[in-house]
C-alpha cells in the first residue's frame, strides 16, 4: 500500500508530460465555444441544452487518454516490473484510476464555469452541474480505465476503447444531466450509486485484464 501514493504521483506526472492534463480541458471550452454557433444564439435553448451537451462533452474528455492508460507500460514491461516487486495489478489499477481522475476531473470541473458561460447557465444549474460531475468523473475515469485494460494490445484499441465505453456510459449521462432538471435529489443519488458501483468494480476488473495480458 505504500506504493500506492508513489504511483499515483508517477502516472500523474506522465499525464503532464504528455498533455494530457490539459487537453480535456482544452476539448471541454472548444464544445461550448463552438455549441452556440450550431443552435444559434437562443440564451432559453442555450440554457436549456448547454447542461446536457457539457456532460456529454465531459464523457468524451474522459476518453481522450484512455490509449495511453495501460497499453504504454504494458509494451514497455514496466507492468511486469511493478509485479516482480510485489505490486499486485488490482494496486496499480486503482493508482492508475486515481491519477486519471485528477488529470481530467478537478480541471474540467474548473473549466465548466467559463464553459457554462457560454452557455448562458444559471448560478443555481452551475451548482447542480457541479456538484453531478463531481460524483460522476470518478465514474468516468473508472470507465475509461476498464476498457482501457480490456484493449491495450489491440489494434486501434483507442477507437474500440471509445465503441465500447460509450454504450456503458449511457447511465451516467441519464442520471447527470437528469439532475439538472430534478429538484428531488434523485437523480444525483443515483448518479452517485452508479458512480459508487463503477469505481469499486474497475480495480478488479483492470486488474484481471492487465494480468490475463501478460499470460
Amino acid at each position: 500500500m505504500s506504493a500506492l501514493p508513489a504511483l499515483i504521483a508517477r502516472d500523474a506526472a506522465l499525464a503532464w508530460r504528455s498533455g494530457g492534463l490539459w487537453l480535456p480541458v482544452a476539448f471541454l471550452l472548444l464544445v461550448a465555444a463552438l455549441f452556440p454557433f450550431a443552435v444559434g444564439p437562443d440564451a432559453a435553448l442555450l440554457a436549456r441544452t448547454g447542461g446536457g451537451m457539457l456532460w456529454i462533452a465531459a464523457l468524451l474528455a474522459s476518453l481522450l487518454p484512455v490509449d495511453r492508460l495501460v497499453a504504454p507500460d504494458r509494451d514497455s514491461g514496466v507492468l511486469d516490473q511493478l509485479v516482480l516487486r510485489g505490486i499486485g495489478d488490482e494496486l496499480i489499477a486503482v493508482a492508475k484510476l486515481v491519477a486519471h481522475w485528477l488529470g481530467f476531473g478537478p480541471p474540467l470541473m474548473v473549466a465548466v464555469v467559463p464553459a457554462a458561460a457560454l452557455l448562458k447557465l444559471n448560478g443555481g444549474t452551475i451548482a447542480t452541474l457541479e456538484l453531478g460531475l463531481l460524483l460522476g468523473t470518478p465514474a468516468l475515469a473508472a470507465l475509461g480505465l476498464m476498457v482501457s485494460a480490456l484493449t491495450a494490445g489491440l489494434r486501434s484499441s483507442g477507437a474500440l476503447a471509445g465503441l465500447l465505453a460509450l454504450p456503458l456510459a449511457v447511465p451516467l449521462l441519464i442520471f447527470g444531466a437528469g439532475s439538472l432538471g430534478d429538484h428531488s435529489g434523485s437523480a444525483l443519488k443515483l448518479l452517485a450509486a452508479c458512480s459508487l458501483l463503477l469505481v469499486g468494480i474497475t480495480p478488479f476488473a483492470a486488474g484481471a485484464a492487465m494480468r490475463a495480458g501478460r499470460e
